[in-house]
């Protein structure tokens, strides 16, 4: 019997004895991982200042400050907090990792005075179960943006802009004097007497199209001015010119400068009207009626000027096709190549505003080609010298201090 009891007392005390053990061992355990190290606090940045952006339009500050003596060693970051009153409430506005010294609050309200203080951040990883810690500024304000009349930074920008318009002046009163202004030859140019004389030799049909943009591009302004010239050309030679439009109100000035191109000839008579006439505003379906018109009329020249888009190749490959005498120019540089293979000549970009100068020989449209040829050069000079300067490690560009 007694031997029996020992052996249940034994077994009890197997069973007891490691819960026990478990009991004592657990909370200890559980206690030492949830509480959390102590996180150093940080020293505050110093010598906080808040200054107003200078040529600015009045709605930033810009804050800068001292970094603090722990920035390498504790400061994971600084933020910048911000309140329209001394006592607050701040709200963070921003912050900036750490070495850095400088912020700039944008979007303020002018008239407004502000207070700021920067707080250096301790803020360990999250995975580490540490709480941040903080230290902050003293207050700095108030301090109110202000706007100023002139952006100083960009000087050289209004000093550029008053030489190029000084040269446009300059050389628009030396047009209207009548002193003569050389102008580049462009091959497109000299070619047009050529072209219609041909036509004329043929006895066929000189085509001008004009683009199928309004009167609202420049483009077309150009190519109006240019066909003034050639109506006179046509005129003076009695070749039949015929002009299709696809808008309204460039039928209307179109018509009305081979009007007046005939009648400074001696020719008013020789003019009818529907020399220029609407055809379309669809795009497809203008450039679909001119090669109808290509193909019944064989004509011995083409004029492409002025603003094209994807009816460019269908035009110029039907009127090449026909055998005709092609000069196209457009400011379009994705259409410039379909012209340069299919056209006898193309006047690329510019050289259609400087062609409609030229031959129009007025003298505002004379010297303002003048005076931008003059910006180009100086321009060019400029782009030389500053790769001379930066060759040389001269700072070029901040000498002449534009943003």
């Amino acid at each position: 019997m007694n031997k029996i009891i020992c052996a249940i007392a034994f077994v009890l005390l197997a069973i007891c004895i490691p819960a026990f053990a478990q009991e004592d061992v657990t909370p200890t355990a559980i206690n030492s991982q949830s509480v959390p190290a102590a996180v150093p606090v940080p020293a505050p940045a110093t010598n906080i200042a808040v200054i107003d952006t200078p040529d600015d339009n009045g709605r930033s500050l810009e804050i800068r400050w001292d970094l603090s003596p722990d920035d390498a060693a504790l400061v994971t970051k600084y933020q910048i907090l911000r309140s329209t009153s001394q006592s607050g409430p701040f709200e963070i506005i921003g912050s900036t990792t750490k070495g850095q010294h400088e912020f700039t609050n944008n979007e303020l309200e002018r008239g407004t005075k502000y207070y700021y203080k920067i707080v250096s951040l301790n803020e360990p990883l999250l995975t580490s179960g540490q709480v941040p810690s903080t230290s902050e500024s003293s207050i700095v304000g108030p301090v109110e943006p202000i706007a100023q009349w002139f952006n100083m930074r960009r000087i050289w920008i209004l000093i550029w802009t008053l030489v190029v318009c000084g040269a446009i002046l300059f050389y628009i009163s030396q047009a209207k004097a009548g002193k003569a202004l050389y102008v580049r030859k462009i091959a497109g140019i000299d070619a047009v007497d050529e072209a219609i004389g041909r036509a004329t030799e043929m006895g066929r049909k000189v085509f001008y199209v004009p683009g199928i943009q309004d009167m609202d591009d420049v483009q077309t302004i150009a190519a109006v001015i240019i066909l003034g010239r050639v109506a006179r050309i046509a005129a003076e030679n009695d070749t039949m010119l015929e002009v299709p439009v696809c808008k309204s109100l460039v039928m209307v000035t179109a018509r009305e400068a081979v009007r007046e191109a005939y009648s400074q000839v001696g020719r008013p008579d020789a003019f009818r009207e529907d020399q220029v006439h609407y055809v379309t505003d669809d795009q497809f379906g203008y450039a679909a009626a001119i090669d109808g018109m290509v193909v019944r009329d064989k004509p011995a020249t083409m004029f492409y000027m002025g603003a094209f888009f994807a009816e460019s190749l269908i035009l110029a490959e039907t009127g090449n096709a026909a055998g005709a005498i092609q000069i196209a120019g457009t400011g379009q540089p994705s259409q410039l190549p379909f012209f340069v293979a299919s056209c006898d000549y193309t006047l690329i970009g510019e050289e259609l505003f400087a062609a409609s100068a030229y031959l129009a020989r007025e003298p505002k449209l004379l010297g303002s080609l003048k005076g931008q040829d003059f910006a180009k050069g100086l321009f060019l000079v400029a782009i030389i010298l500053g790769i001379i300067f930066e060759l040389l490690t001269v700072p070029f560009i901040k000498i002449l201090q534009v943003s």
